[in-house]
C-alpha cells in the first residue's frame, strides 16, 4: 500500500510562512473531512466506551489525530490564526506518540485482566463507513496536494489513508470477537495498530508523511 500514500510533495523552505490562496475544491475537501473526522471520533469512542474496546480506542485515537490534521490544513487560510507547519506537524507527533502508548497501556491491562469486549455493532458500522470514504478522501487530497504543492495538505492525504488502514485492523478484530467470542483479538487489533501510530507519529515530529500503509 506504499503507492496508495506516497504524496511525492517536498517540505518548503524556512521561509516559507503561508500557503497561496487555496483552491474551491482543498476547501471543500476539508469541510467534508472536517465534517467526517468528528462524527466518527463521537462514534468510534462512544463504542469504545459501551463495549470496553481496545481497538476502538485505538481508531479513536487515530480519528482525533485525522481531525486535528484537518484543522491546521484550514488554519492555514485563516487570517491571524495560521501556525507554523514545523509547529503543527511536532504537535500531532507527540499527540500520536502518547496515543500509542495509551491505547497500548489499555489493550495489555485488558488482556492481563482478561476482560471481554461486548459485539460492538456501532462500531463496526463507523469502521465500515471509515473504510469506503477514507480512501476517496486520500486520493483526492493526494490529487489537490500535487496541483497546490501544499505540504500540510499532503500529510493530511496520509493521515486519511492510515485512518482506512486502521479501519480494517479494527474491524477485523470487531468481526472477529463478534462471530467467534475471541476476546483476545480485539486486544490484539488495537496492538497491531500501535507500530502504524508510532511510525506516523515519528515521521511527523520529522515534518515528513509517513509512508507506512
Amino acid at each position: 500500500m506504499e503507492d496508495f500514500v506516497q504524496i511525492g510533495v517536498q517540505p518548503p523552505g524556512p521561509g516559507t510562512v503561508r500557503a497561496p490562496k487555496p483552491r474551491a475544491a482543498v476547501l471543500w475537501l476539508q469541510g467534508v473531512t472536517l465534517a467526517w473526522m468528528l462524527v466518527e471520533f463521537v462514534v468510534s469512542v462512544y463504542a469504545a466506551v459501551t463495549s470496553h474496546s481496545p481497538a476502538m480506542l485505538a481508531f479513536g485515537s487515530d480519528s482525533l489525530v485525522e481531525l486535528l490534521s484537518a484543522t491546521v490544513v484550514v488554519l492555514q487560510w485563516i487570517p491571524g490564526m495560521s501556525i507554523s507547519e514545523r509547529r503543527a506537524s511536532r504537535a500531532a507527533g507527540v499527540l500520536l506518540l502518547v496515543l500509542a502508548l495509551v491505547v497500548a497501556a489499555i489493550a495489555v491491562a485488558s488482556l492481563a485482566l482478561r476482560l471481554r469486549p461486548e459485539t460492538s455493532r456501532t462500531g463496526m458500522a463507523i469502521t465500515i463507513a471509515a473504510l469506503i470514504a477514507m480512501p476517496v478522501l486520500a486520493a483526492l487530497k493526494r490529487r489537490e496536494a500535487r496541483h497546490s504543492k501544499n505540504v500540510a495538505l499532503a500529510a493530511d492525504a496520509v493521515q486519511s489513508a492510515t485512518c482506512a488502514y486502521i479501519a480494517f485492523i479494527t474491524l477485523a478484530g470487531l468481526a472477529v470477537n463478534a462471530a467467534f467470542h475471541l476476546a483476545w483479538f480485539d486486544s490484539m487489533a488495537a496492538l497491531a495498530a500501535i507500530p502504524i501510530l508510532i511510525k506516523e507519529g515519528r515521521a511527523a515530529w520529522h515534518g515528513h508523511g509517513c509512508g507506512c500503509c
